[in-house]
């Protein structure tokens, strides 16, 4: 078994006190260059690996990491990364980590604005965000980097966005998921509505992604696009109503978030027999789901995203490990038979 070695036996073997040792190990206080060079050899020949647990709970440091994201009252969507953030807190907590949460309004840049400010406030080391919109974003990310702050995002992926790195899913590659769905399923002849309700940056990258799949085999599928950014239903129902009104022939719809509920309950009086592709199991999309309403979800893992936003940060903290760069989960598609096993 490898020998644990302790910094009695380091400064027995390089001939200097312990006190010299730990200023080495440490970097702190001052040490001649000649007693700095013999712990330094007697290091390298032991192949000593610091414990940075152990120095962390020494030092008794705890590290913030403050996350910014949207109100899950107001999005349920979000309901999963919260449970995500929890677990992930929980399990770190007693190496010295601390997670706050600051929620922000989905609908409203102002609210963004806001709660960023009360995010950045210290004490804090990193920041995990979910940001929804375009350009308020930029500032934060500049913000943070003047006050040496890292910054890691989840879920929306943003090119403009320059942070420390991304979780989530390649948005461009899972409009070609579903793309490849309505392929099979659908004939050359019929109507596609993509249906964008309440539209963010990255699905636009989704968007992309369906189309240029159909562009790539040379399909002249016809493809029609509503674009809302509206959160009142009543207006919600009104423009989906308009809009299928003006493209009769749609025979098939892919909703590019999680709102697929609210497209079926808009249409849930009217006789039309449609393909529904959406994504993510919320309660009410899985309920549909079962019925056979919708077809197939598209699962954008937020518990998972979320889990390891913190997660990352945390062991680059405590542990040294550096962060990657980008983590894009695997395109998971959900049927009434596989659902039960990726709920928890």
């Amino acid at each position: 078994m490898d020998k644990k070695y302790t910094i009695k036996d380091i400064a027995n073997l390089a001939g200097v006190s312990k006190g010299t040792v730990d200023r080495v190990l440490h970097r702190r206080g001052k040490v001649s260059s000649k007693a700095q060079a013999q712990v330094e050899k007697v290091l390298e020949k032991i192949d000593y690996q610091p414990n940075p647990i152990a120095r962390n709970l020494k030092n008794n440091k705890v590290y913030i990491i403050n996350v910014l994201m949207p109100d899950p009252d107001k999005d349920p969507y979000w309901a999963p990364a919260v449970q995500g953030i929890a677990d992930a807190a929980k399990e770190f907590k007693s190496f010295g980590l601390l997670v706050n949460k600051f929620y922000y309004n989905p609908y409203d840049q102002n609210s963004f604005i806001e709660n960023s400010k009360l995010a950045l406030e210290p004490p804090i080391d990193a920041l995990l965000m979910a940001p929804l919109f375009r350009e308020e974003p930029l500032e934060i990310i500049k913000e943070c980097q003047k006050k040496n702050i890292l910054v890691s995002i989840f879920n929306n992926f943003n090119e403009s966005l320059q942070a420390e790195n991304f979780i989530g899913q390649d948005s461009f590659q899972s409009g070609r998921v579903a793309a490849n769905l309505f392929d099979k399923l659908v004939h050359k002849k019929d109507e596609i509505g993509v249906f964008h309700l309440n539209l963010e940056p990255h699905m636009k990258l989704i968007e992309k992604g369906f189309k240029d799949y159909f562009k790539d085999k040379s399909n002249n599928q016809k493809i029609h696009t509503l674009r809302t950014q509206t959160s009142d239903f009543k207006v919600l129902k009104k423009e989906i109503l308009e809009f299928l009104g003006a493209n009769s022939k749609i025979s098939a719809v892919f909703i590019t978030n999680s709102k697929a509920h609210l497209f079926l309950k808009v249409i849930e009086h009217l006789s039309l027999d449609v393909l529904v592709v959406g994504y993510d199991l919320l309660d009410e999309n899985i309920e549909l789901l079962k019925k056979g309403t919708i077809d197939f979800l598209i699962h954008h893992k937020p518990k998972r995203q979320a889990y390891l936003g913190v997660g990352y940060l945390a062991e680059h903290f405590l542990f040294g490990k550096p962060i990657p760069k980008q983590n894009l989960l695997p395109i998971d598609i959900i049927t009434p038979e596989n659902v039960k096993y990726y709920l928890d």
